[in-house]
């Protein structure tokens, strides 16, 4: 599985949203005038960029499972995964270490680690080669497809505050804008998306997104992605560390296809846990170190 897996790929690329946690309407008598959501998006979209940036600083593990659905809508095979999610010389590194409820034996592991380097430096040569020549990339030099970026290329409406676990959030629907410019065939996903955002009003950033496909989607003539009208996808933030919120659970239903690599038919849920900071060198696995925690109310 390449360090940026298809799960993960396709999941950014269908373009996110949010588990929808218990909410509230603001106690009567604490309402107070909404803020001006043009401005706010433009407060969130630079701190999601941020979030995004500072994500690198970490090593976190994923959990994803994979359960496939047969015609009566029942489990027909459930696939389960478990990854190390770090980043190396600013690639973004998906080392596995769990495959069918079974660590991965040392020998494995070893030959994970030596697959891991050779990623890495792929991956750094065609980042090189798309600087080169002015195009924007992720971390790998592939096409980018970043949660902030759906702040630009939608529209929202109906705005409201609720509180969510104590906390006042802003809550706005979201329709994919036709007419928004993208800068690749991934980000015109977002175009076809309709949903609901989350935004914790203090920290101004995505607290849940929750979005489904108004139509089909497809890239290649649905020969490299090939996405079912309906099919959703949710998302939750947590605050880590008290510094920035970072993913925690992803979720999809539908039917979906990326190239070769990835088919969904039913459901898939990614599980985003135990983030530490981290300081990573050239060789993989021998020089991550895991920073100690901050101490209780260090300044940010």
């Amino acid at each position: 599985m390449p360090s940026r897996s298809p799960f993960r790929a396709l999941i950014l690329l269908l373009a996110t949203a949010a588990l929808h946690a218990q909410t509230s309407v603001a106690p009567t008598g604490s309402e107070r005038p909404l803020p001006d959501i043009p401005t706010l998006m433009r407060q969130v979209e630079t701190n999601q960029r941020r979030a995004e940036s500072i994500q690198k600083n970490y090593i976190f593990r994923e959990d994803l499972t994979f359960d496939e659905l047969n015609g009566s809508g029942g489990i027909k095979k459930t696939d389960e995964r478990a990854f190390e999610i770090f980043w190396s010389e600013g690639v973004r590194v998906a080392r596995l270490i769990r495959k069918d409820n079974k660590d991965l034996p040392p020998d494995q592991l070893a030959k994970e680690n030596d697959r891991i380097d050779k990623e890495v430096a792929k991956g750094k040569a065609r980042r090189a080669k798309a600087d080169a020549e002015g195009k924007q990339t992720d971390s790998d030099g592939r096409d980018e497809i970043a949660l902030s970026r759906i702040l630009e290329l939608g529209t929202f409406s109906n705005p409201r505050r609720e509180f969510v676990a104590g906390r006042p959030t802003i809550v706005v629907d979201y329709t994919g804008d036709p007419a928004a410019k993208t800068r690749n065939d991934g980000e015109k996903a977002f175009k076809l998306l309709a949903g609901t955002v989350w935004i914790d009003e203090r920290d101004k950033i995505i607290q849940h997104l929750q979005a489904h496909f108004t139509e089909n989607f497809k890239v290649g003539g649905g020969l490299i992605v090939d996405i079912r009208k309906d099919t959703s996808v949710q998302l939750t933030n947590i605050l880590v560390n008290n510094e920035v919120w970072l993913p925690s659970t992803l979720e999809a239903h539908g039917h979906a296809r990326y190239r070769v690599f990835f088919s969904l038919n039913g459901d898939a849920h990614i599980r985003s846990s135990d983030y530490r900071k981290f300081k990573a060198t050239s060789t993989i696995l021998p020089t991550i170190t895991v920073a100690p925690p901050d101490p209780p109310n260090a300044p940010q």
